[in-house]
């Protein structure tokens, strides 16, 4: 059987490329298999999804919990759905080995991905608004990750294909891909020791006040009030880690403000929850506050700016991408000059 990864993580929020576990899961060479087995000795008084990794061993337990919660898995000619249950020597069963969204998620698609840069070490790419980078639940195939395997064939040797940072789905703009892995971990530590700058254009709501640049230096952790969010936190009272963001003022209206972001640290949804915490939420961001406005739907985020020294060649790089229409039309919409960033 053909070994492939399964999910990375099942969590939205979970984003931390450098701290990811993947799991080995299996792709079955046919749509399905009906495999009897044996409960022996060996497996009296396991979990039943501990008693198959052992039975069914080139598959890996987290693949065999899916096909378990999935209504695969037969036990004395009962259906189990619970991988919990407690299973006993002598008892006989049936899986059916069958493909889940989950074992298939990392399959090739081919798919237009804009290349701004490319050697032998590193990809750098320009993602739309609205790719999801990585597949998750609703989101099993059809990501950036599935349009690298296609386009490299060695994006298949790397973890998560070489992606070594994310962009939120709806959020455009420039990503650093790896082709190696000397130079994904290379990569990984660059960004860790914060050696690579990566700085955004985004509109916000409400006219901006104050100085023109504006240090956010602010925790970020879970919100404890709703888990599908981050918030800033005090790290005496809950999870969370440093959080630093450079917010500049490029221009102002009555009804927002164009600003460009320094990211210092990369938390999950940084800049969205740093923008909200000033009061001035990115338009279309419903997550954190912001609403549709200037004929935008998404939230107002690109990444425009990357730069770093190549790990191997040492070589300064800096790559610009332009925003795209859809952020032009509402900057355009609004007024605001953009131009300095």
């Amino acid at each position: 059987m053909k070994q492939l990864p399964s999910i990375i993580s099942t969590d939205p929020l979970d984003i931390a490329p450098d701290t990811a576990e993947v799991d080995e899961g299996a792709d079955p060479v046919e749509p399905s298999e009906l495999r009897p087995f044996a409960i022996g000795e060996a497996e009296h008084g396991l979990r039943l999804d501990r008693a198959l990794a052992a039975l069914v061993p080139e598959f890996s337990r987290n693949y065999l919990q899916q096909l378990i919660d999935a209504g695969a898995v037969e036990l004395q000619g009962r259906t189990v759905l619970k991988a919990s249950a407690t299973v006993r020597a002598g008892q006989a069963g049936r899986i059916e080995l069958r493909p889940t969204p989950q074992s298939q998620a990392f399959r090739p698609e081919a798919m237009d991905i804009v290349t701004v840069h490319e050697d032998e070490h590193l990809r750098i790419v320009d993602k739309p608004a609205g790719l999801v980078v990585h597949p998750a639940p609703g989101h099993w195939s059809g990501t950036l990750l599935n349009g690298l395997l296609a386009l490299d064939p060695k994006a298949s040797l790397l973890p998560r294909a070489g992606i070594v940072h994310r962009l939120d789905r709806d959020t455009s703009g420039l990503m650093v891909v790896a082709r190696t892995r000397a130079a994904m971990d290379a990569m990984v530590a660059l960004i860790a020791a914060r050696e690579v700058k990566r700085q955004y254009l985004a509109i916000g709501h409400k006219p901006w006040t104050g100085a023109a640049a504006r240090q956010v230096d602010a925790p970020i952790g879970r919100d404890p009030r709703n888990r599908l969010r981050m918030a800033v936190v005090d790290l005496e009272r809950h999870a969370g880690k440093t959080a630093r963001t450079l917010i500049e003022r490029l221009d102002s209206i009555a009804e927002g403000c164009a600003v460009r972001c320094t990211l210092e640290t990369g938390r999950t949804h940084q800049i969205r929850v740093h923008m909200a915490s000033i009061g001035h939420p990115l338009v279309g961001d419903a997550l954190y506050g912001g609403a549709p406005a200037a004929g935008l739907e998404r939230q107002a985020l690109h990444a425009f700016r990357l730069a770093f020294v190549h790990p191997v060649t040492q070589a300064a790089m800096e790559f610009r991408s332009p925003p795209p229409a859809d952020l032009v039309n509402a900057l355009q919409a609004w007024g605001l000059d953009y131009n300095r960033a």
